[in-house]
């Protein structure tokens, strides 16, 4: 099976699986495990921050995010199809007791004055407050398209004047990085905190990490520990991450060429209208023709032909990632126009 539902199902590589069992541990809880000391200073230098903290999930860091950057009834502002909206079950109503303003088309992200127009003054005698503005970069439900680094300091530099935290949902930030060629730190400096992914497309088998000034992630210290995201021994966790970053960066180019190849072999078919500028890192999104089969029945024929795609709605993603190759990549796109032309009796 060519697995292309997520960059999620990538597995440690050997190499990897060899640091894990070398990493020196300790209890994480009491600050005494010297291979997750070591990966939070590495990572909050990354990320030109004061200071870092190991969480378990990336919906996890989320939610420590907003139990620690707000209160219970506050607006929360974001993209449209933000993730901590649609994908994490209702945790940050469930979790932070907040609401959300979504804002944008499908590119994923919003400017300055956009957001400003949206946010809801404190102290008003209906309205909620707003107190955070999140932008997930790269953003999933667009097809991980890429937050301009301009509109992000728009907007940022806007909601300083305003009072608001600015959050950034940086679960494909490496990939944001390699695509643009700006580092870590300049994608991340303008946001009050941040949390990247170690489980994506670096290949690591878990773990995130939320970074910030100290004072914020003092905070994000105790709601790590009430969502039950404290653990004990964990270094093995933060060698595989320090593995991934020291090997596995770079490789991220390659998935976003197989992305961007395989959006040029599904605009073969006059039934798949692709703009492949779109496809800026490592997924492709697209919507089968109308009158046809469904994205979740073109999933099915795919799965018996031995491609595994994910139905996003009435969209089909594909992620590339380490471990399928271009090969793959290349015959899996050829079978997906194969199954949507036969399904139109257009098969060339």
């Amino acid at each position: 099976m060519i697995d292309l539902r997520s960059d999620t199902v990538t597995r440690p590589t050997e190499a990897m699986i060899e640091a894990m069992a070398r990493a020196e541990v300790g209890d994480d809880q009491f600050g005494e495990d010297p291979s997750v000391n070591r990966l939070q200073e590495r990572v909050a230098a990354l990320l030109g921050k004061e200071a870092a903290l190991w969480v378990p999930t990336g919906t996890m860091a989320n939610q420590v995010a907003l139990r620690t950057l707000t209160r219970p009834g506050d607006d929360v502002v974001v993209a449209a199809g933000a993730h901590v909206v649609w994908s994490e079950t209702g945790a940050g109503a469930a979790n932070a007791g907040v609401q959300f303003t979504e804002l944008g088309g499908d590119a994923g992200h919003f400017d300055g004055d956009t957001f400003a127009a949206a946010v809801k003054p404190a102290g008003h005698v209906i309205l909620p407050p707003t107190t955070v503005v999140s932008i997930e970069n790269t953003h999933n439900r667009s097809g991980g398209r890429i937050a301009p680094l301009t509109a992000m300091e728009h907007v940022c530099r806007v909601a300083r004047d305003l009072g608001v935290r600015s959050y950034l949902d940086g679960a494909r930030l490496w990939n944001a990085a390699v695509a643009t060629g700006h580092t870590t730190a300049e994608l991340a400096e303008s946001f009050d905190l941040v949390w990247v992914a170690f489980s994506k497309g670096l290949g690591a088998p878990g773990g995130s990490m939320l970074a910030g000034g100290r004072e914020i992630i003092t905070r994000a210290h105790r709601h790590r520990r009430m969502l039950g995201g404290a653990m004990r021994q964990i270094g093995s966790f933060a060698a595989a991450a320090e593995h991934a970053l020291d090997q596995h960066v770079d490789g991220l180019a390659t998935d976003h060429a197989n992305a961007a190849m395989m959006a040029e072999i599904l605009t073969s078919t006059e039934e798949v209208p692709i703009d492949v500028s779109t496809v800026e890192t490592n997924m492709v999104l697209f919507t089968p023709p109308a009158g046809g089969p469904t994205s979740a029945q073109v999933v099915e024929l795919a799965a018996g032909q031995g491609v595994a795609a994910l139905a996003f709605g009435p969209a089909i993603r594909l992620v590339t990632h380490r471990d399928v190759t271009t090969t793959e990549c290349r015959e899996a796109a050829e079978l997906l126009v194969g199954v949507i032309s036969e399904s139109q009796g257009t098969r060339r």
